[in-house]
Order: C-alpha cells, then structure tokens, then sequence
C-alpha cells in the first residue's frame, strides 16, 4: 500500500491523534490520487481525512493482543537498520 502509512498498533504509549490523522491523510492522497485536492474537492478530501482518523481511532481503541507493547525509539531503529540495508551502495 503506502511507505508512509506505518503501524500504530501495539506500541506504548499509544498513537497520537497526529499520527492517526497522518495515516488517514496518507489513504486519502493514495486513493484519491492526489496530494492537494482542488478548490471543488477541498471539502469532501477533508471530511474523508477526518472520518478515516475518526474511526481509525477507534479501531485501535479496539483491538486487542496478548503481545507485549512495542518500543517506539527500537522500532524506529530496526527500520533505520533496514534502510540502510535496503539503500546500501553496492
């Protein structure tokens, strides 16, 4: 799907309202193909960003698993890691 929609389940402390809303505007551009919507679409990108993060929220609200809480600065680096891996001059 999207690089820039990245996990927010199961991490401590929770995802911020910024990084669901951020996740939600990300599925809004790649479905709506567009990172800026015009002036006619303005509204209806929005509502859509606000709708997704709105019940987004409450997904991860609501989801449940008996795996302990991932770390935030571990993950950043295990993906650091694997950038670096990935981008690594041959």
């Amino acid at each position: 799907m999207c690089r820039n929609i990245h996990q927010l389940h199961n991490f401590e402390p929770a995802a911020t309202d910024d990084e669901v809303h951020a996740a939600a505007l990300q599925f809004v551009r790649k479905i709506s193909g567009s990172t800026k919507p015009s002036k006619a679409n303005e509204a209806a990108f929005t509502r859509a960003v606000e709708e997704i993060a709105h019940i987004s929220r409450h997904l991860l609200e609501d989801l449940v698993t008996s795996a302990p809480p991932k770390n935030r600065e571990v993950e950043a680096e295990k993906a650091k890691q694997r950038s670096a891996k990935r981008f690594a001059a041959a």
